[in-house]
């Protein structure tokens, strides 16, 4: 069972919303509602996250994504459609009900800190625990263990003035964490923050989610932020949900000319990797070196290699080592076992460079998808590289 569940989701603003929803079931457009003094903000927004999956919902201004992130845990109810959280109907659940799975189970971090200028440091990081009724010493040691897990340690008796932007962000990051809440839904969280601070909170965040497996729903606008972050994407148009993929599903297989018109720009050697173009290590075997040495078992390709990276490596860091050596460059595990290899001959195809002397090759996506549905093994998903 997914952890989080959305199903059937709209949200209606405006006169007879009950009767927008069935227009909108019956293909009546947005545009057509609105006419009638009605806004269709969430359209059928259906999608399922995984325990321990970063989710990220990307659109841009008036999409509907910080909507659809609030029928999430209750702050707006859904006109129509549900919410499923470990199974459990939380569009079903009374006030009261609601209130206590938000105290305990989902915290949310904002795109404008929400700071209390009046309180610390340390209080505005345990302020979460306070609402939940955590006896004061206890929620001083869980509100200094979050600090510390953002890199403030020693900041606890400053007030929020004193702090950077940046800084002020990870006090609501560390304030979601103290709540040890399963479920972070993040909105628009760094948008506010300069481009060097803004990266700099995506590497804690990434740094975090490995330490902490959270659930995670992050809403953005920024394309390069969505490949950064996401495990998978949903991007949002209209208040519709138009494609669910990986990054690279995004990049590669747009599903519609306004998903591509997202991806037209991207500098694909910064954000494909390694193990999204990686053939099978039997693909290497047989070859043979400058040298004469023909690669026969997994140990001679390892050898042989002019280097030897992981799957998340990006193709860009490809580049001289392919150029150097004919042999190909080997992708392994984090316990170093071969899992892929990289030929030269495959990196030009993605990049739409034929090698010389060979024939035309399939250029651009054609290529990268040609890659994948090879006989290369199974890339693990999601993780390409953006803003590198």
């Amino acid at each position: 069972m997914s952890r989080l569940q959305a199903e059937h989701l709209y949200k209606v603003f405006g006169r007879r919303p009950d009767e927008a929803v069935a227009k909108l079931e019956g293909g009546t457009d947005r545009d057509e509602l609105r006419t009638d003094g009605t806004t269709a903000a969430v359209i059928d927004a259906s999608f399922a996250v995984e325990a321990g999956q970063i989710f990220v919902v990307m659109g841009l201004s008036g999409s509907g994504k910080s909507t659809l992130l609030r029928m999430l845990n209750g702050l707006l109810e859904p006109t129509a459609g549900r919410v499923l959280y470990d199974g459990q109907d939380l569009t079903a659940l009374a006030a009261r009900e609601l209130r206590e799975v938000r105290s305990h189970k989902i915290s949310m971090v904002f795109q404008h800190f929400a700071l209390f200028p009046h309180r610390s440091v340390l209080e505005n990081a345990a302020y979460g625990l306070e609402v939940q009724g955590v006896a004061h010493a206890e929620r001083k040691r869980r509100a200094t263990e979050a600090l510390g897990l953002v890199g403030l340690a020693g900041w606890e008796k400053s007030w929020p003035d004193e702090l950077s932007g940046g800084m002020q962000q990870r006090v609501g990051l560390a304030r979601a964490l103290a709540t040890d809440a399963d479920l972070l839904l993040m909105d628009e969280s760094f948008s506010a923050l300069d481009p060097l601070i803004r990266r700099d909170m995506q590497d804690q965040l990434l740094e975090l989610q490995k330490r902490l497996k959270k659930t995670i729903v992050f809403i953005t606008h920024d394309l390069n932020e969505a490949m950064r972050l996401g495990d998978r994407i949903a991007v949002m148009r209209d208040g519709e949900i138009v494609q669910i993929g990986t990054a690279e599903d995004i990049l590669v297989t747009p599903a519609n000319d306004y998903v591509a018109s997202f991806t037209q720009d991207v500098d694909r050697t910064r954000v494909l990797t390694a193990g999204a173009i990686m053939a099978d290590p039997e693909e290497a075997l047989g070859t043979t070196t400058p040298d004469g040495t023909v690669l026969r078992t997994e140990s001679d390709i390892l050898a042989a290699a002019p280097a030897t990276v992981t799957a998340d490596t990006p193709i860009i860091e490809l580049f001289t080592p392919c150029s150097r050596s004919g042999v190909a460059v080997a992708v392994t595990d984090e316990e170093g076992t071969l899992i892929g290899v990289v030929p030269r001959a495959r990196l030009l195809a993605v990049l739409g460079e034929p090698e010389p002397g060979a024939d035309a090759a399939p250029k651009g996506p054609e290529a990268i998808e040609t890659a994948k549905t090879s006989d290369a093994p199974d890339a693990p998903e999601g993780k390409v590289i953006a803003g590198a």
